[in-house]
């Protein structure tokens, strides 16, 4: 059964053109390939698209029991955030406007769910976990 995971990031502080670039780098590739891709990617946009694709990932594992090797990217888009507006003096008592432009992104990751037998078998490691966990008594003579 396969679902869509969205994962959100907003207002990065970087332009919508620029990351639309390495966007087009990892658009439609499966996680683990375009994990390699940013990490190595020399550009001020592939890390919070690095980022980004961390937490849908963690959110599609972690939440919906997705299987994280078959997680792949279907929907990449980048779209334009508010504008800052600064500016320059310059001479004769003048001013040069500098726009910091900011950008969203929305990824769309896809994926199977992982089979009952591997959910059960982790859950039933979580709780044995916390069963064995003991409690520390400070101050007590034994």
């Amino acid at each position: 059964m396969k679902m869509e995971v969205i994962a959100r990031t907003k207002y990065i502080r970087v332009s919508p053109r620029k990351m639309r670039l390495v966007a087009d780098l990892v658009r439609g590739l499966k996680t683990g390939e375009a994990l390699a891709i940013l990490t190595h990617l020399h550009k001020s946009a592939a890390r919070p698209l690095l980022l980004a694709l961390k937490q849908g990932v963690a959110n599609a594992t972690h939440n919906f029991h997705l299987d994280s090797e078959s997680l792949l990217i279907k929907e990449l888009e980048i779209g334009k955030g508010p504008t800052l507006k600064r500016g320059r003096p310059v001479a004769r008592g003048r001013w040069h406007p500098i726009l910091k432009r900011t950008s969203h992104i929305r990824m769309v990751l896809e994926g199977e769910r992982k089979q009952k037998k591997q959910i059960e078998k982790k859950r039933k490691m979580i709780r044995k976990v916390k069963k064995t966990k003991k409690r520390r008594t400070y101050g007590t003579k034994s």
